[in-house]
């Protein structure tokens, strides 16, 4: 694709220029709860689903169009437990209706979470940033100037290099030690060998995530509402293809509105509610496998049997190391890029071993991915007789960090189905981890290359001793991490290890797969007016951390809409 459009004037504004001077994210005015909507708007582009894509989507678009964005969530600003470093894990340990995030348990039996909130999985997850390699960015098909240029408008907001304390370098050195090479210092680039990557944090402390991308926006072409939840898209059916016109949703009181785009031919709703949100929004406005939407009496504008189909989760396993010494709160900063398709990376401090203070972070008995109380153990009096215990343990037992390594790709596919017409119901979803041989094996190497660099020199101090690397895995094993059935001794086989102690990095995708369901423009094949734009789309997670990527489609994907749409303007006149 050509990159030269719109002028060198119009360029220069929408590359480099935001519409905020301001550093930190202002409580933005064309924010508004949901309530105050009116019961019918109009507008160019709708745009379903502000988070990590859809964010950056709607400030680009808005730069010369009229655009709604609709996001179920709250705002993240105000929060603490989104925007401080130092409360990281809580807003994914809220149950709450309420939370920014939304829980879910795959049918495998692995506890997952869903962004509630504007600016998406960016304000709840771990913070690294990365970008997808370039044999990525060119098997899918994008102009790799372009992507260059999306990345860079997304990095001037919200990345930075992390500050790295003692703990993150021994894991970058003893990456180095276990051969994991060469050294490749600090960069956004995927490169194969040990890095340090971006981060989302500033040196303050102080969470950046897509939302902040709304500082470019046009604030004259932008709405925002929150609070809304879709619950379809309206169809008009009697031409030759069905054709995407409107949505119908619901504020926090209940009451109902509609959204129509304006009449243009390049005018589109375009949805991007992550990868459970996506296909299950297609599914209750009629676009899915045929058979299961009558079997919700749902009426089908297009019989698509790969909507929901091909649902992938990157499997994560990870071993907790306890330290001797008092180690630094770092979240993801240093990655080991292997040969064998295994990224290893690590984090520490009281967010994962937590305190009597933070409920024990990830050993919370209420929350925690690594309680000793499995969920469907967790009465009040479990709870309470689980904290007391903990409480009287020599706080040196939650002093450390983890170790966790993530596979690339995967190549193992799931699916996910509906389970209610209600939005705001997870569906369900089935990941099928290592149902390929091929995904277990590259976890098999990336735990053996753990195990190294527990055992590295330079690592040596942040380790006991007493505790071989054997035990560690027989500590880490004997947590209900998941709810699968464990084998009796996971330490003597790395591939039961592996299977035991899955869990989730919340990096899933798919359902909406290039290809499969939309093509190379991201727009829904078998109907027009309507596009898919997020991690939904993906054949394969990109890069180590796929943020980066998803934010840099969303800029992306709107400069090339924006394109056509003046190219049709132009040619019009």
């Amino acid at each position: 694709m050509a990159l030269g459009f719109f002028g060198a004037c119009f360029i220069g504004i929408l590359f480099f220029h935001g519409f905020c001077a301001c550093d930190r994210a202002p409580y933005y005015s064309f924010m508004l709860n949901a309530t105050s909507a009116p019961t019918i708007s109009y507008y160019d582009y709708i745009i379903v689903g502000g988070g990590t894509a859809g964010c950056p989507l709607a400030a680009t678009l808005s730069q010369n169009a009229s655009v709604l964005l609709l996001e179920r969530g709250g705002s993240p600003y105000g929060n603490p437990n989104i925007t401080s470093l130092s409360k990281f894990g809580a807003a994914l340990s809220d149950p709450s209706p309420t939370s920014p995030s939304q829980r879910f348990i795959s049918e495998d039996g692995v506890i997952n979470a869903r962004a509630r909130v504007l600016g998406g999985g960016s304000c709840l997850n771990a913070g690294f940033y990365t970008r997808a390699s370039l044999e990525y960015i060119r098997a899918a098909g994008w102009d790799g100037r372009l992507a260059n240029e999306s990345y860079q408008w997304v990095e001037r907001r919200v990345a930075f290099e992390p500050q790295m304390g003692p703990w993150q370098s021994a894991v970058r050195d003893g990456l180095l030690e276990a051969g994991v090479l060469p050294n490749n210092g600090f960069t956004y680039d995927h490169i194969k060998g040990t890095k340090v990557g971006g981060t989302i944090f500033d040196r303050d402390g102080n969470r950046h995530t897509a939302a902040d991308l709304l500082e470019y926006a046009n604030p004259g072409g932008l709405s925002i509402l929150l609070h809304a939840t879709v619950y379809k898209i309206l169809f008009a059916t009697k031409g030759p293809k069905p054709v995407a016109h409107g949505v119908v949703y619901r504020d926090a009181s209940g009451a109902k509105h509609r959204a129509y785009l304006k009449r243009g031919l390049k005018n589109e709703i375009i949805i991007s509610s992550g990868a459970l949100g996506s296909p299950q929004l297609l599914m209750l406005s009629g676009v899915g496998p045929a058979q299961q939407l009558r079997a919700h009496n749902i009426t089908v504008v297009l019989d698509q049997p790969m909507v929901g189909q091909l649902m992938s989760d990157n499997p994560m396993n990870a071993i907790f190391v306890p330290s001797p010494l008092p180690v630094e709160v770092s979240l993801i900063q240093v990655v080991g890029i292997t040969q064998y398709g295994s990224y290893i990376e690590a984090a520490s401090g009281e967010n994962f071993g937590g305190s009597p203070q933070r409920d024990y972070g990830m050993f919370s008995p209420k929350i925690g991915q690594l309680s000793t109380v499995p969920p469907k153990q967790r009465t009040p009096e479990a709870l309470a007789k689980a904290i007391e215990l903990m409480n009287n343990l020599d706080q040196q037992a939650f002093q450390g960090g983890f170790i966790l390594e993530k596979i690339m790709g995967p190549i193992s596919t799931g699916h996910l189905e509906l389970r209610t017409r209600h939005p705001e119901d997870n569906p369900s979803v089935t990941f099928n981890y290592f149902k390929e041989p091929q995904d277990l094996q590259r976890c098999v190497e990336g735990i053996s290359t753990i195990e190294k660099v527990i055992d590295s020199r330079p690592f040596s101090k942040f380790k006991f001793d007493y505790m071989s690397v054997p035990q560690l895995l027989n500590m880490t094993a004997g947590a209900p991490v998941n709810l699968l059935p464990k084998h009796y001794n996971s330490s003597q086989s790395l591939e039961d290890f592996c299977k035991d102690t899955v869990m989730t990095i919340w990096h899933y995708h798919g359902g909406c797969q290039v290809g499969s369901v939309v093509d190379h423009d991201y727009k829904v094949m078998g109907v027009d007016a309507l596009r898919v734009i997020d991690g939904s789309t993906f054949n394969l997670s990109p890069g180590t951390n796929p943020q980066a990527t998803v934010m840099m489609l969303g800029r992306y994907m709107g400069v090339n809409i924006l394109r056509e749409r003046l190219a049709s303007e132009d040619l019009a006149n």
